[in-house]
């Protein structure tokens, strides 16, 4: 089942058990990839789907770092609960762990000697890891490793 067959029934499971705020996320994230398809004139496939999604909780993480310490505490709620459900879309995350040996075999590959090489590194590393790591917990990961050398 493709993401998009994924998010139409999951659309349909929350409308009935009145899920709204589970509804409206999955309703936005619909509506970015249908315009999305709009825009470029083509279909989205999961891989696409799933860089989306990754956006989209970058944009919750940020707003949860612009609302810390605010008393707007049911609007952090609703945002980590956001988090949560377009997080089920993405596949399983790698562990620190997981990340540093596949930065340890890229920096073999690409023979990693200095910072110089972090462009080099970052564009394997996106490449292997793909959506099972966001962009911060790689670049840093990378650095660390080139840091180390």
């Amino acid at each position: 089942m493709s993401l998009k067959e994924r998010l139409m029934d999951d659309l349909k499971t929350s409308m009935k058990e009145k899920q709204t705020l589970r509804k409206n996320t999955i309703t936005m994230l619909r509506s970015r990839i249908k315009q999305y398809e709009v825009d470029n004139r083509l279909s989205a496939d999961d891989e696409l789907i799933m860089q989306m999604i990754q956006k989209e909780i970058k944009e919750r993480n940020d707003t949860l770092e612009a609302l810390a310490g605010s008393d707007r505490a049911e609007l952090i709620d609703d945002t980590k609960l956001e988090i949560q459900y377009l997080s089920e879309y993405l596949p399983k995350q790698l562990s620190n762990e997981e990340l540093a040996q596949i930065v340890d075999i890229i920096a073999t590959e690409v023979n990693a000697t200095s910072m110089k090489d972090m462009g080099n590194m970052m564009k394997v590393a996106k490449e292997k890891c793909g959506s099972r790591v966001d962009a911060k917990r790689l670049s840093e990961a990378v650095k660390a490793k080139l840091s180390s050398l």
